[in-house]
């Protein structure tokens, strides 16, 4: 669990954040967002998931929304796992080019060819053990790096600089209340976000029971922390370092433009040469424990929702297993594509993760704990999310914003930067959108106002219609045996209480596919 987040972009992300001046660790909000995120997964998703034996993250979509809202939102799941791998494949790539002194598309090719080659090969279990491993790998190397770097003669104790300017602003970093704001949008994207990844919940739903998925989660976020604290030190000494008193010379790493590989240039300018190659295999290490985990997540959602639900029902297993190891391939080869050929690989990921969490993450309250929402519904909270958010701008893609919110302002390229909590604002309207229009369409055809042929999604009528049939209607047929009847659910009263609270996703209870499925049909 931990290694899925504990990666390339986690760890050289969080160090870059400490160092950058003006902000520090006051916006290094990764280790706390990713940790809630796993405290809040395995408080409220874990066991209503794990409990009612889906596969993947989108089951319960297509289970309750159908084919087609299930491919729709495959595609933001796939952006996110796909950009994701591209974005720490290139973060590796840069990282080795500093330590030594190689082709930065050769590095990023081998890298990405060895987490390929081994998920290709073992799947989750490969995936599993290798993590367990990467993990050590990071704790230790970065750990033993620490020191060295602390001690090196450049170096200004990093409590002074913590709150007192020497090279530059503190490393402790302060929030202006203008970009207050802002720091929760980012805060909450982070923390609510980081729960709808098929990364996470691959391995939820692998665990062997839903409470050792919940202890999992706890044990991880925990984990996670403790991961980012030798990120957090090497960034603070980055921070007080004299740079002009190293190898590194004049301008400094902020001056250059390479604030964002400040973690691997403590470990080449501050440590001694062999120390510096224990800190390279602990970033290779994060970054493959993070790529892999994407890969994989990427083609078994393919498989399992697209490729098996969606055109081949009846595919036999070792069907599927292949389809699975050609789709990871693939997705392998596009995402070590994409690291070397597209220049905002992180602007496209913070896009992708974006939509992850104003898309999906409200569609997945809604099909766990929100009863009556339906299709029409899902599809109006789609559309709405995603309008909202790509009119709210994006800077790392030059997209100008169409909507200005209040408090926005130019930057040095003349992009609008918005303070505003837009992305926020976007998923609580997608998810207030979902359950509003999914009401009206229920009412609207229950009640007779709209006849039952333009319910062309099939998601009111066919699916109410067992309900309101009559049951001596079902019993005058001869070929049916009454104990093989599905009990015939009572209509649902429409008191506040039980119309937007879905008792089933807090009672837990286990179920096995087949009465699932007796259930549904």
């Amino acid at each position: 669990f931990s290694a899925t987040w504990v990666g390339g972009g986690y760890i050289n992300g969080t160090a870059e954040a400490v160092y950058v001046p003006g902000y520090g660790l006051a916006w290094a909000q990764a280790p706390i967002g990713y940790s809630l995120s796993l405290i809040l997964g395995g408080l409220f998703f874990a066991k209503p998931m794990r409990s009612k034996g889906y596969v993947t993250m989108l089951d319960p979509f297509q289970q309750l929304y159908g084919k087609r809202m299930g491919g729709l939102l495959f595609i933001p799941a796939l952006m996110g796992e796909m950009f994701w791998a591209a974005a720490i494949f290139s973060a590796l790539g840069a990282t080795i080019s500093v330590i030594i002194d190689i082709n930065v598309n050769i590095s990023v090719i081998i890298s990405a060819l060895i987490a390929t080659m081994y998920t290709l090969v073992g799947g989750l279990y490969s995936v599993a053990y290798t993590d367990v491993v990467q993990l050590f790998c990071i704790f230790l190397g970065l750990w033993i790096s620490v020191p060295f770097a602390m001690s090196h003669p450049a170096v200004t104790d990093i409590g002074l600089t913590a709150v007192h300017q020497v090279h530059q602003a503190p490393w402790l970093g302060s929030i202006n209340p203008l970009d207050i704001y802002t720091w929760l949008d980012n805060f909450l994207l982070l923390t609510l976000g980081g729960i709808p990844w098929q990364a996470y919940f691959q391995r939820v739903l692998s665990s062997s029971s839903a409470t050792y998925a919940q202890v999992l989660s706890f044990l991880a976020a925990f984990g996670c922390l403790v991961m980012a604290l030798p990120a957090v030190l090497i960034g603070a000494i980055g921070a007080s370092t004299a740079w002009n008193e190293t190898a590194y010379g004049v301008p400094d790493p902020m001056t250059k433009k390479e604030a964002d590989m400040i973690l691997p240039i403590v470990l080449q300018y501050l440590c001694p040469v062999y120390i510096s190659f224990f800190g390279l295999g602990a970033v290779s290490a994060a970054v493959m424990s993070s790529a892999d985990s994407s890969i994989l997540s990427a083609s078994s959602m393919f498989a399992r929702n697209i490729y098996q639900l969606s055109f081949r029902q009846n595919a036999s297993d070792r069907e599927i297993v292949w389809v699975m190891r050609i789709t990871v391939f693939l997705f392998g080869a596009s995402a070590t594509a994409m690291a070397l050929l597209a220049s905002s690989v992180y602007g496209l990921w913070y896009l992708s993760s974006d939509l992850v969490y104003i898309i999906i993450f409200p569609q997945l309250l809604c099909v766990l704990f929100i009863k009556g929402t339906n299709t029409y519904g899902a599809i109006a909270g789609y559309l709405f999310g995603l309008v909202l958010r790509i009119t709210g701008g994006e800077p790392y893609l030059y997209l100008q914003p169409l909507i200005y919110y209040p408090g926005c302002y130019p930057d040095e390229n003349n992009i609008y930067i918005q303070r505003f909590p837009f992305k926020t604002l976007a998923m609580l309207t997608s998810f207030f959108t979902n359950i509003i229009v999914s009401y009206l369409a229920k009412y609207l055809f229950e009640s007779g106002t709209l006849p039952p042929k333009l319910d062309f999604l099939d998601a009111v009528v066919a699916r109410y219609s067992r309900e309101h049939m009559d049951k001596a209607t079902l019993v005058k047929s001869d070929n049916i045996v009454l104990n093989e009847l599905a009990p015939v659910n009572p209509r649902h009263s429409l008191t506040l209480s039980s119309t937007f609270t879905n008792k089933e996703a807090f009672n837990y209870v286990d179920s096995s596919p087949e009465l699932s499925n007796t259930e549904d049909n």
